[in-house]
């Protein structure tokens, strides 16, 4: 009788939650509705182990009271709460559909959780683009942008080329946020990429005041300069003006700049002013963290009122041995033992801002070969070339650099 109790008390809170959550929608179940249509499990449900003439029963508590039916393995299972034996199968087999028998209504289990979906097809993805015993020489990513586009609520379509550092931004934050982490617990991705830095700002006067009400507004203390600690996931490096004028030959010159040149804006004396709708601030940068892998984004397009303008720069950079000893705090200089980066990705933008393609170099370790990927399309390529290119990401890795010198 106990234990009876116990289990109808069970039932009793799952129904009074229900009841709860129709109270705070107001008008039926209409928010719970929109998510069962977007539910990203229903092409796992396996219809040829479903049998319904069994009886009611959860299949380890033999409680025939709140019991649902998982729809990928066909067992019952009692109750859908935190430490119920449904949510410890779903999360124990990655069985998500289930049905409650009494009321006949679906759930999906854990509950609200959409974007693990990304992290789940990102997983599949992986282990089959390494797996060694791969029957097939390619493997589709059709089912991780599917993916992609539904955790994205379509911001990232596959019809549709999008911005790779706006990709490259969500996607980092999508699965460090779907694999629980926050800006205070950390994840695999926070763990891999994530580095900080100090940041110095300062607010600068209006510019068409004059030069003694300028003066006498340095002296307040909201205009003196400010520190801040900050992390990043990539590192965006700024590009220096392109040419408006032609050459001799008409021809517009493309210029070229050192990587070093534009890596200066973190050395922690290099200043510069950024604007906003009502304030304009001079700030500096200064590294305090480095990553194991570390991404750099170079600035190439700015956006205006009217349209999107590509800056055609060539950034001159060396393949190995980048070191951002120098851009350091010297506290972080005692502590930080690998400064020195090689370069294991490099993503191309051709062509113009709304025409243009992108391509990738990419670094095989085993054989030190670089390889240039387009689409389905996979050639050698030789590194003098990769320098060539209009470089738009790079990934650049310290533990490769390491294991290049033991």
């Amino acid at each position: 009788m106990v234990s009876l109790k116990r289990e109808r008390d069970v039932e009793l809170d799952d129904d009074d939650e229900e009841e709860g959550v129709a109270a705070k929608v107001g008008r039926g179940r209409d928010p719970e509705d929109r998510r069962s249509r977007h539910c990203p499990y229903l092409d796992t449900i396996n219809r040829s182990v479903l049998d319904f003439d069994f009886e009611k029963l959860c299949s380890i508590s033999l409680s025939h009271i709140n019991v649902y039916a998982c729809l990928i393995c066909g067992k019952y299972f009692q109750g859908r709460g935190l430490k119920s034996h449904a949510y410890t199968h779903s999360v124990q087999f990655t069985h998500h559909v289930f049905l409650n028998l009494h009321t006949l209504k679906f759930y999906c289990l854990p509950p609200g959780d959409i974007m693990f979906l990304l992290v789940q097809r990102f997983g599949e993805l992986m282990r089959k683009l390494w797996n060694p015993r791969n029957f097939k020489a390619h493997v589709s990513p059709h089912e991780m942008l599917q993916a992609v586009v539904l955790c994205s609520k379509k911001n990232f379509q596959i019809t549709k080329q999008g911005d790779a550092v706006d990709f490259l931004s969500w996607f980092l934050n999508a699965l460090h946020s779907a694999l629980g982490g926050t800006k205070k617990k950390p994840s695999i991705i926070t763990k891999v990429f994530q580095g900080s830095m100090r940041i110095f700002s300062k607010k600068l006067p209006h510019p068409d005041l004059p030069p003694e009400e300028k003066e006498a507004l340095l002296l307040k203390e909201e205009y003196q300069e400010e520190m801040s600690e900050s992390t990043f996931l990539f590192l965006t490096l700024d590009l220096p003006t392109a040419p408006l004028y032609k050459d001799e030959k008409e021809q517009l010159i493309i210029p070229q700049v050192p990587l070093f040149n534009i890596l200066a804006k973190f050395n922690g004396i290099t200043e510069k002013e950024y604007k906003t709708y009502k304030e304009n601030f001079l700030k500096r940068f200064q590294l305090t963290k480095l990553p194991p892998y570390l991404i750099f984004c170079i600035k190439r397009f700015t956006k205006n009122n009217f349209f999107v303008e590509k800056n055609p720069t060539i950034v001159n950079f060396p393949i190995t041995n980048v070191d951002l000893r120098e851009y350091l705090t010297e506290e972080a200089m005692a502590t930080e033992k690998n400064t020195t980066y090689d370069l294991v990705a490099n993503v191309v933008h051709d062509g113009k801002p709304s025409e243009g393609a992108y391509r990738i170099h990419v670094l095989h370790h085993g054989t030190g070969k670089w390889y240039e990927m387009q689409d389905l399309q996979v050639t050698d390529i030789l590194p003098q070339m990769i320098t060539l290119s209009e470089a738009y990401i790079q990934a650049s890795s310290a533990f490769l650099s390491c294991y290049n010198h033991i």
